[in-house]
């Protein structure tokens, strides 16, 4: 018998299962270099100041053990470097919390290229999607997700935001 492939994974097994759908998020501009450390605010509530220095801005394992005492984590969504636009459909119909990341050039030569002397490919960026909308720590605001940019650039990473005590997770 030969194995079935899949071309696809769904981002999420339950389509009926909202974790933070109606969790209040407010808007905070960054300051500085500091998207990751915003968007933890952001999803807790505190400052940006309050995560830096506690965290590593590579590790999402980090963030989701920074979240934990505010009563959430992260938790990987299957996913490859196609365009968030090619995720959208799916996530905006899941109706929760999630996070976002991108990489910042639409060049997929760079993206896929080797790393500089210093280990470095390309920039990143890392946004919230609450349900319908897309909350950017660059700008400070709320777009609805199907209008943000972040659309057109390849993806990086998607998490799903969940309880601390749910079974997935990081």
């Amino acid at each position: 018998m030969a194995a079935v492939y899949d071309h696809n994974a769904r981002l999420w097994p339950n389509k009926n299962e909202q974790f933070f759908h109606n969790h209040q998020i407010q808007p905070i501009a960054q300051r500085g270099p500091h998207c990751v450390s915003t968007v933890l605010a952001m999803l807790t509530g505190k400052t940006p100041k309050e995560f830096q220095g506690k965290m590593n801005t590579q590790d999402p394992f980090s963030w989701s053990q920074v979240l934990q005492p505010y009563g959430m984590k992260l938790s990987y969504c299957p996913m490859d470097v196609r365009k968030l636009k090619f995720y959208m459909k799916e996530l905006i119909a899941l109706d929760d919390l999630f996070t976002l990341s991108y990489y910042t050039t639409l060049d997929s030569k760079k993206i896929l290229g080797d790393p500089d002397d210093n280990g470095w490919i390309t920039g990143s960026h890392i946004v919230i999607l609450h349900r319908d909308q897309i909350i950017d720590p660059a700008s400070g605001t709320a777009t609805p997700a199907h209008e943000h940019h972040c659309n057109d650039y390849h993806t990086k990473r998607i998490f799903r935001v969940l309880p601390h005590h749910h079974i997935r997770g990081l």
